[in-house]
């Protein structure tokens, strides 16, 4: 009677991974079909094991990619929980890939070239059709930025409200997810910068500038004050570090 042949070192791992990837595949369709619900709780990993016939360190592993996927919320002492994916959960998955190009050459100003384009649509689109709710919101951040130049921290928040009612101006959820994403990404090298009242005034006259355009009902002279300002913030980046 032959003898079977024994596995070599390699197979093991590799069989392990195919498993691996079909629990992520069945886990994953039981999400998209709905059947495991957002805020619903993973099966046990014991029912996992059992129920698709793998070991623990396989299904283990595979929560872990579904985590890394944004498709589960893993906590301690508590089961993982299920996200059902939207575009902020997928634009959040891009962080960290987007933070390693923000330090490498020219990477923060590709970004900052892609925020210009988006904020230049949109504030051509607010100063043409933006109603009359939106408009008071935008009144009421323009005064919360008057009144924190003086607190650096309070006005680069209220600077970065301002510009994220521009993406509400569309009524698509994609849009403020962008802007978000757009924070966060930029977020790491905007705070390092050096910050003071007069420079914080520049940016809230620039602000008020934009926003008269829009008063205006005048979606060139809008994009021409968005672009000159951000232009003039991008001066003030690239006047604060020498690695861009």
């Amino acid at each position: 009677m032959a003898s079977e042949t024994p596995e070599t070192p390699c197979e093991k791992p590799l069989r392990d991974q195919s498993a691996v990837a079909t629990v992520v595949s069945a886990i994953e369709a039981q999400i998209f079909s709905g059947e495991l619900k957002n805020g619903q709780s993973l099966p046990a990993e014991r029912s996992i094991v059992e129920q698709m016939k793998v070991s623990r360190p396989v299904a283990r592993e595979a929560v872990k990619i579904l985590e890394g996927k944004g498709l589960v919320k893993a906590a301690p002492r508590h089961r993982p929980m299920v996200r059902t994916p939207d575009v902020g959960t997928v634009l959040g998955m891009l962080g960290g890939l987007v933070g390693h190009l923000t330090h490498a050459s020219g990477g923060t100003r590709q970004i900052f070239d892609l925020r210009i384009f988006v904020e230049a649509g949109l504030v051509r689109l607010a100063a043409e059709k933006a109603s009359k709710e939106q408009i008071a919101r935008l009144k009421a951040a323009l005064k919360s930025n008057e009144d924190s130049i003086d607190d650096s921290l309070a006005f680069y928040e209220s600077d970065r409200a301002f510009h994220g009612l521009l993406y509400d101006v569309v009524d698509n959820p994609v849009f403020p997810a962008i802007h978000t994403a757009f924070s966060d990404w930029l977020d790491v090298r905007w705070r390092q910068m050096p910050r003071d009242p007069e420079r914080n005034r520049t940016n809230f006259e620039a602000h008020k500038s934009i926003l008269d355009a829009i008063l205006g009902r005048d979606p060139d002279r809008a994009e021409e004050a968005l672009r000159a300002h951000l232009e003039s913030a991008w001066d003030q980046v690239k006047r604060s570090f020498d690695d861009l």
